[in-house]
């Protein structure tokens, strides 16, 4: 993987407080996406609606088609349920199935667009990647944090640098990317205290770093530089610069990153040639934002 990744197989959160439990060892274990929707008593929460939007979830660039079976074990949602929730989808257009198979059709996307359409930032920013990628002849991405997550809402990809593939919509971990830290070095210390209280840190590679206290120290950073460099802590290969992108008030609301291969792009080079115009594109940006 890389500045760019994909949550693992098992259990990935649903819940934007990513509720942990201790298992038999006493290690905290992240709830699997059932446990969390059970755990949920409030009247006014409809489970099933829950359960339906976890089925959609499970389904990945690396899982494009899924059998009930494995549905289930992803989410841990009991196999009856799964299969409701699919004959709901396919009745409605946004799945369907072959033999066992069961895969999202292009109208899910529908359910999308509706945000990224409102979204002034996401819809002006494409250009302005574009010509980045043009430039550069990188990848360059836009994303906003999600719960722990960051979020991709623009993306400009001038070749695959990642072994999983990235799109709008795409998720990675916060904590282990530039885009994730660029916006992260702004939280206050009581949203970063609920941060890492909320978020299993997972090494991804040799490099990554998942001490919070060494994690923090790298945020002041970032803050005090004005950008989040990367490298190779989310897949080995891959460096990656993120800024900030603020609105007029001076609120950071997105980053704006370019990720590269290490072996064609240095660090250093990364600073002095990519930094730049990630600054003067962010700049342009802020204007369109409260």
């Amino acid at each position: 993987m890389s500045d760019d990744d994909s949550p693992p197989e098992a259990a990935y959160p649903f819940d934007p407080d990513h509720s942990r439990q201790h298992d038999r060892t006493g290690d905290k274990r992240p709830l699997t996406i059932a446990e969390e929707i059970e755990a949920l008593t409030d009247p006014s929460f409809m489970t099933s609606l829950a359960r339906g939007l976890a089925v959609v979830r499970a389904f990945s660039d690396q899982r494009r088609s899924l059998t009930i079976a494995q549905i289930s074990h992803r989410t841990g949602i009991p196999r009856a349920a799964v299969r409701r929730c699919l004959y709901t989808l396919k009745q409605l257009g946004y799945a369907d199935s072959e033999a066992n198979n069961f895969y999202l059709k292009p109208k899910i996307l529908t359910l999308g667009y509706s945000y990224l359409s409102s979204t002034p930032l996401a819809i002006s920013a494409q250009p302005y990647l574009n010509s980045i990628s043009r430039q550069l002849n990188e990848s360059c991405s836009l994303a906003v944090l999600d719960d722990s997550e960051i979020l991709y809402v623009a993306r400009s990809a001038t070749s695959r640098i990642m072994s999983v593939a990235l799109n709008t919509g795409s998720r990675l971990p916060a904590y282990c990317t530039s885009l994730g830290r660029a916006i992260l070095a702004h939280y206050s210390d009581l949203d970063l205290e609920k941060y890492f209280a909320a978020t299993t840190l997972r090494a991804y590679t040799d490099k990554t770093i998942i001490s919070p206290t060494r994690l923090r120290e790298i945020l002041v950073e970032v803050r005090s530089q004005g950008y989040a460099m990367v490298e190779e802590e989310l897949e080995v290969g891959l460096h990656s610069i993120a800024v900030p992108v603020r609105g007029a008030s001076g609120t950071v609301h997105a980053a704006l990153n370019i990720g590269a291969q290490s072996t064609r792009v240095s660090g250093a080079q990364m600073v002095k040639d990519f930094l730049p115009v990630l600054q003067k594109v962010s700049h342009e940006l802020s204007i369109l934002l409260p």
